[in-house]
């Protein structure tokens, strides 16, 4: 088999075999095969598309390139969320203590933050004590124990998509939907799960900016997770506007605790719902969106998700005090508020903005290895919809730093609209798509 060949049949428009595709995506990972002829067959990809066979195979194939979990010591159906990134999007920290509270195992490998968007790991590491790096061993163990643990992501999980993503990034063959979506899946496939619900974000905040993109990666990632024999759900929601309130990794953490206290901003509570209802669904734990909501409100009113909380952060040695006293976090410096120079209604807030903001702050990381500020990001008092009169406060910034404080808030003041007549709300949850196809939600 020769690489030249691969290249030249992709290339003119025809179907690449399982093998073929294996052939090359090993051939890369063990650097037999060269970079250039990897670019030239991403190019061919990019240009000719790949049907639904093919993406499932170059998927199975960057899943397998490095380590497998093997989560089969794991007592129960094995449920796995995943977000395709936004600002503000804390669920990861509502959504598993709620599901885990009700006997579902969340065996779950998160990334770090990279550009505006936050990384769940990121966040944990806000907490004292709390360490994202177990054995498999410990792994196991927490979840079979308190039905939760999450870590970060091995260096050999899909070594083959670290290398192609950086290729791509180079290349410009990034926003194509197969390579996008066996990208995400690979992941997903190493870590072991038996189900995976998917988070799709749309929106100014999202890396798929329209409605109709979102949901052809979502429906691109439901075929390939159906035909990796795993139960796939994706939901897609808006990223019109930042999740909850808080912005930034201790920020973030604080208000999940207060979600998880039931005093949580109401899209936040909405999205972890949803989300958490899918995962009950796929687990066996609910027959419907309806029950598995009410049962999920339940952990909330009777305190068993915030209990879970603490388990988990202690169970991998952080300070689980910080449940009853989020002033155990990092806190900034510099607290600064943003007072509205008009009266009227939020009509627009642009998200990636807003990110931005947390990155100039020091909340985000320019590139892989940049150092991040766990105390530092923005709290939004009002919303899209809202109204905010002259002088009022719009935003909070926290910062430490008087140069960078400067920046973020001259970026704050490009993010927002305000609009003179009534803006109607935004819907959070849109579109729900199965193996069955998509509905509305």
């Amino acid at each position: 088999m020769r690489m030249y060949d691969i290249i030249m049949k992709k290339r003119n428009g025809h179907e690449l075999s399982e093998e073929e595709i294996s052939f090359a995506v090993q051939g890369f990972t063990d650097g037999s095969i060269p970079d250039y002829q990897i670019s030239a067959l991403m190019m061919a990809v990019y240009f000719q598309g790949m049907n639904e066979k093919e993406t499932i195979a170059l998927t199975m194939a960057m899943a397998h390139s490095g380590d497998l979990l093997d989560l089969s010591a794991v007592e129960g159906i094995k449920v796995d969320k995943h977000s395709t990134g936004g600002v503000g999007d804390k669920t990861s920290l509502v959504v598993g203590p709620m599901v885990a509270a009700l006997g579902v195992p969340v065996a779950k490998m998160s990334g770090r933050g990279l550009g505006h968007t936050g990384g769940t790991i990121d966040k944990l590491e806000s907490i004292s004590g709390f360490q994202t790096t177990l054995s498999t061993e410990n792994f196991i163990e927490n979840v079979n124990k308190i039905h939760m643990s999450i870590v970060g992501q091995t260096a050999n999980l899909a070594p083959a998509d670290k290398k192609l993503y950086a290729l791509r990034d180079v290349t410009a063959t990034v926003d194509n939907l197969s390579l996008i979506a066996s990208s995400i899946m690979s992941k997903k496939i190493a870590s072991g799960a038996d189900a995976i619900v998917l988070d799709v974000k749309t929106g100014s905040g999202a890396f798929m900016k329209t409605e109709k993109d979102a949901i052809d990666l979502a429906r691109e990632m439901v075929k390939i997770g159906t035909g990796a024999g795993k139960d796939t759900i994706a939901v897609v929601s808006n990223m019109d506007q930042p999740l909850g309130n808080m912005v930034g990794n201790a920020l973030e953490v604080k208000e999940a605790v207060e979600t998880l206290n039931g005093n949580g901003p109401e899209d936040l509570m909405e999205l972890s719902y949803v989300l958490g209802a899918y995962m009950l669904i796929a687990a066996g734990k609910a027959d419907s969106l309806e029950e598995g909501m009410e049962k999920l409100r339940e952990t909330i009113e009777n305190k068993s998700a915030l209990n879970k909380f603490r388990e988990f952060i202690e169970a991998q040695g952080g300070d689980g005090a910080v449940v009853e006293n989020t002033d155990l976090l990092p806190k900034a410096s510099i607290v600064m508020d943003i007072i509205s120079e008009e009266a009227g209604f939020i009509k627009r807030i642009d998200t990636s903005e807003i990110g931005m903001v947390s990155l100039i702050l020091g909340g985000g990381r320019e590139t892989k290895d940049s150092e991040i500020d766990l105390s530092v990001g923005i709290e939004l008092k009002k919303k899209i919809g809202d109204r905010i009169e002259k002088e009022e406060v719009i935003a909070t910034i926290y910062a430490n730093d008087l140069e960078r404080l400067k920046a973020a808030r001259e970026r704050l003041d490009l993010a927002y609209e305000i609009s003179v007549t009534p803006v109607n709300k935004q819907q959070l949850v849109k579109w729900v798509i199965s193996k069955n196809g998509a509905k509305k939600y």
